[in-house]
């Protein structure tokens, strides 16, 4: 049977007896091929697997969210709306559960320049690009509808202990197929799941050397890992764990550049500082009392010291830079492109602004397709502020987001933009009581008059925060009045 993942056509032989099943390897001289049985299981998965159809996919009809669509809930009938968002892989992932009971139409963009947790230590030693927040993405969509749906999210979604020689023993627990975890994960699921994480813990053998840390380590980074090295294909990976965790199959989770290479961000400040990292930019990793780095970032409020600048700019680094930052101009993805010139919506989802929301907008294409649509064009402001937006106004935050599609500071000069701020936003959501200033006058004066405020509460942890429902609506009166017009 011929399958196509991500693009790629892989002949898979169809096997009446089940696929054998992997054991882990604990020598580098042992070199056993799950890859095989790992397609032959996913095969099955495919074959055997009746994905859900959403209410809102099988009849187009836009009522109360939430409620599933029937022929007489509606006075009228209005498409079901599609979405793109920009986002990172924490902020937005707490609305994403309401969001789907809205619309699963929703084309989710995510960075791959996460260098921070076990994404880093995948990095470091088998390089690539960083799949953490596209692997987070991706178990917030997860179908929870049956047990083994659940079954199979838990596992995904472990994260081994802290402490070294604890976490080495739970994770050859968990691919050796012993694990607790496990239970409820049947036939080519389990099959599946399994060969690729041998086959990720084969590339770990492989680079020795290196001496891979499994301390807090993600099950699904290294399932995600193990795919897209076999695979080769990064589009094929996800599309791989999507099938996986029966994500809804009119969702799509978009990496903002599709690559088998290492991609490191870098900010350059208005001082003329350089940063290189992700992390390093917005929530600098510290050691640990061994002295060994730690891979837990810390992402509450206020706990990273200020930049010493504001950020001017943020652009990508790599050893095959030219320039003397090591500056590169990767290409966007072509999903990304097709999706915004077709979507009712286009959303900057709220998140770290510069190491989130701005890698995603700085590359070629993006301004200029997102400038020529004319639907709503919707800016979520965080109701806190955090190191790369200290002192920040609303205003403040507009600016950045223009100057990063326009790529104003750029070192391009053939390809700078020079499109005004509403050709980018023309509706901004802040949060009540948030404290991010929202400067009225300054957004009219920059044609940009719609400023919605949405319901908010306290989060110890993080500050003021969005009520999921009270934002999720918030999108739906926006969608409705664009519709309908």
């Amino acid at each position: 049977m011929l399958a196509f993942l991500g693009g790629t056509p892989l002949t898979i032989s169809s096997s009446s007896s089940s696929p054998s099943s992997p054991r882990i390897p604990k020598s580098p001289t042992v070199k056993p091929r799950p890859c095989w049985p790992a397609m032959n299981a996913f095969h099955a998965l495919h074959e055997s697997v009746q994905v859900r159809q959403s209410a809102t996919t099988a009849l187009p009809s836009f009522c109360g969210y939430g409620e599933p669509a029937t022929a007489t809930s509606c006075s009228h009938s209005i498409p079901v709306p599609s979405l793109l968002v920009f986002s990172g892989g924490t902020a937005f992932n707490g609305v994403v559960e309401e969001l789907k009971k809205f619309t699963t139409r929703v084309a989710h963009v995510l960075p791959v320049s996460d260098d921070g947790g076990s994404t880093a230590e995948i990095v470091r030693v088998l390089g690539g690009p960083a799949v953490g927040d596209i692997r987070s993405r991706c178990l917030r969509l997860s179908d929870e509808s049956t047990s083994e749906a659940m079954a199979v999210k838990r596992l995904l979604g472990h994260r081994l202990p802290q402490n070294e020689i604890e976490a080495k023993a739970e994770w050859y627990e968990i691919v050796e197929g012993e694990h607790a975890l496990w239970q409820g994960v049947s036939g080519p699921y389990r099959e599946t799941i399994r060969a690729f994480l041998v086959h990720f813990q084969t590339e770990i053998l492989r680079h020795s050397s290196a001496r891979f840390s499994f301390r807090n380590g993600s099950i699904g980074n290294f399932f995600f890992a193990g795919a897209r090295i076999f695979l080769q294909s990064l589009e094929a990976a996800i599309f791989l764990y999507s099938r996986v965790c029966q994500c809804p199959t009119d969702s799509v989770v978009l990496p903002a550049i599709c690559t088998n290479d290492r991609l490191t961000l870098g900010s350059e400040l208005h001082d003329g500082t350089i940063i290189k990292g992700q992390n390093e930019i917005s929530h600098p990793i510290s050691n640990d009392t061994n002295g060994a780095v730690s891979h837990i970032v810390n992402k509450l409020k206020h706990t990273s010291n200020a930049l010493s600048s504001p950020i001017k700019r943020i652009f990508y680094m790599s050893s095959e830079g030219t320039n003397v930052l090591h500056e590169v101009f990767p290409v966007v993805n072509p999903a990304v492109l097709e999706q915004l010139r077709q979507v009712d919506a286009i959303v900057y989802g709220m998140g770290s602004l510069y190491t989130s929301i701005c890698p995603s907008l700085v590359l070629r294409g993006v301004g200029e397709t997102i400038a020529r649509r004319t639907c709503p064009k919707i800016l979520i402001i965080n109701g806190s502020h955090d190191r790369e937006t200290s002192g920040m106004s609303a205003c403040d935050i507009v600016i950045s987001v223009c100057n990063a599609l326009n790529r104003k500071y750029g070192n391009d000069s053939q390809h700078l933009l020079q499109y005004p701020a509403s050709h980018y936003v023309n509706v901004v959501l802040v949060p009540k009581g948030g404290e991010i200033a929202v400067d009225y006058d300054k957004l009219t004066a920059m044609n940009i008059s719609n400023v919605m405020e949405v319901s908010s509460v306290t989060d110890e942890r993080v500050g003021v925060i969005y009520k999921p429902k009270a934002l999720i609506s918030a999108l739906k009166r926006i969608l409705r009045h664009h519709l309908v017009e």
